[in-house]
């Protein structure tokens, strides 16, 4: 990665219409105002479809995409949908917050509406007018070309959520025996009976991954790349645990044995048991790591960069028992640690990876990130609490890193800062040299601290950007609710904000090459 910077975004967080921000006209905005700000990556959260709690962290699955995301306007240009019918529907009275109640209600009604006119117009077309159809529509032929291109992986996802459908939105654990443990008599039948539903499933991923490639073509040709999210985890429930039980530590009757979790840190005391399957990595050495290879494959599909959430546990992860309420039980057990990393080499030239090493840093989790050359992450807000060197102090970066003031999981920057005791504000300022600068602008100094680092890759949160306080928090992790929320309102990226960025960015020699060359 050379000397660039960026900002963190999530998709969710973008404003527009229809309840959440999504692949729509204001995304594009957001890739120009990127450009004109001497931004060369957008870094979002993943873009897996939501489960438990609307974390982007616990998705249905690792192959598939979130149905909020695509853009409503675009079906509503090609017919598919009303306007009247989206304007009439309620997507949550407050712009600045994502009402997933409303989203849940209201999304997927619109598209099945859209599903169905997809059906009935196609049906009717012409050779000759579907020939006409402009390169940006999913006419039969470019419908079908792209529904047979489907990642295996993201049609097993279609297949659990017809199911899931049918049973009542259930975790696969319980399920009958016969499509839990994915009889094929059983799931034969299944496709037969409810094949209406799963063509549903496979169109919306088709219209997913067909407006994200369009949306990530247009950034990476203003110069843009996007650095996507992986959770290290797969969801309990989910199409990976259900399609591939023996890829985790569960029994016979394909239930977790132990389950993921951390023990007690800087965001929760007592720790946090996450709930997700633990990998079975003696089956994933014999096997050549094959799934993990598919996954990064998907991944490198879709993102030009990916940050591997919870580096750490490929070097050790906390194991709790599934019997266990709490995750203070838990023991460290070995991860598959640089053989892994050896395997992934072998099939991909390239492995744009950054590793998410933060928490409990041991000597050998450092070695491991040293060993596979993957750059670290730096966070400005966990400088200050100890001496002169704490590695996240700027003074004691390397180059490899990507440095942030803050990720989705800290405190918004100006939230932070108002909630430090004096002692530690006046570390701060005495190490920004920030004793002029009035508090309301000390986010500023932080930001600038980061960007004249030597760290080649500085990504600053938006949030942070806009100095906006608690109210724009992403996630407060072990917080059950109120996550993933928070939205940007479409006057608050202004040519200001936009001159300021862009000046920063020049300044700091952040605008020399920008990001490695676009896919």
């Amino acid at each position: 990665m050379k000397r660039a910077c960026g900002i963190l975004m999530p998709i969710f967080s973008l404003p527009g219409n229809y309840g959440t921000g999504c692949f729509s006209a204001k995304a594009y905005e957001f890739v120009d105002r990127l450009k004109r700000a001497g931004q060369s990556y957008w870094q979002i959260l993943p873009l897996g479809p939501t489960g438990y709690g609307d974390s982007p962290y616990q998705s249905f699955s690792s192959f598939a995409g979130n149905p909020y995301f695509i853009d409503l306007d675009e079906l509503a240009e090609q017919g598919l949908l009303r306007r009247e019918m989206l304007e009439n529907m309620d997507w949550g009275a407050d712009p600045r917050y994502v009402d997933y109640g409303k989203l849940w209600e209201n999304r997927e009604r619109a598209l099945r509406e859209a599903f169905h006119n997809f059906q009935v117009i196609q049906e009717g077309l012409t050779q000759d007018q579907e020939s006409e159809a402009s390169a940006g529509q999913l006419t039969k032929a470019r419908y079908e070309a792209e529904l047979s291109a489907l990642n295996e992986e993201t049609r097993n996802y279609c297949l659990y959520q017809t199911i899931k459908t049918a049973q009542g939105g259930s975790c696969f654990s319980e399920w009958e025996d016969a499509l839990r443990l994915r009889e094929r008599a059983a799931l034969e039948q299944f496709r037969e009976q409810h094949a209406q539903e799963l063509a549903f499933y496979e169109w919306v991923q088709v219209v997913f991954h067909f407006q994200w490639r369009k949306l990530k073509g247009y950034a990476n040709r203003n110069g843009v790349q996007i650095i996507g999210d992986m959770p290290i985890y797969v969801s309990q429930d989910s199409a990976d645990a259900w399609a591939h039980p023996e890829l985790f530590q569960m029994d016979t009757d394909a239930k977790p044995l132990k389950l993921a979790g951390c023990p007690p840190d800087y965001f929760s005391p007592d720790g946090q048991l996450w709930g997700n399957p633990l990998y079975d990595w003696n089956h994933h050495r014999k096997s050549g790591y094959a799934w993990w290879i598919r996954r990064m494959e998907y991944a490198f599909s879709v993102y030009d960069v990916v940050r591997v959430d919870h580096f750490r546990a490929f070097d050790e992860y906390y194991a709790i028992s599934a019997k266990e309420s709490d995750a203070r039980s838990g023991v460290w057990e070995p991860g598959p640690g640089i053989d892994f990393f050896r395997a992934l080499r072998k099939h991909f030239p390239k492995l744009p990876i950054i590793a998410e090493d933060l928490g409990l840093l041991t000597d050998s989790v450092i070695q491991l990130v040293r060993d596979t050359g993957f750059p670290s992450m730096k966070v400005l807000e966990f400088a200050y609490n100890s001496d002169h060197q704490n590695l996240y102090l700027p003074h004691n970066y390397g180059r490899s890193c990507v440095a942030y003031t803050g990720t989705h999981d800290n405190e918004p920057l100006m939230a932070w800062i108002r909630s430090q005791s004096g002692e530690l504000r006046l570390r701060m300022i005495r190490y920004q040299g920030s004793e002029h600068t009035p508090e309301h602008e000390l986010y500023w100094d932080c930001i600038r601290t980061v960007l004249a680092s030597v760290a080649d890759t500085v990504i600053i949160p938006m949030w942070d950007y806009l100095g906006a306080g608690e109210e724009a928090r992403i996630n407060t992790p072990s917080a059950a609710g109120g996550n993933w929320r928070w939205r940007m309102l479409s006057h608050e990226f202004d040519e200001q904000l936009i001159w300021h960025c862009n000046m920063l960015s020049e300044i700091y020699g952040r605008q020399t090459g920008g990001a490695e060359g676009s896919k």
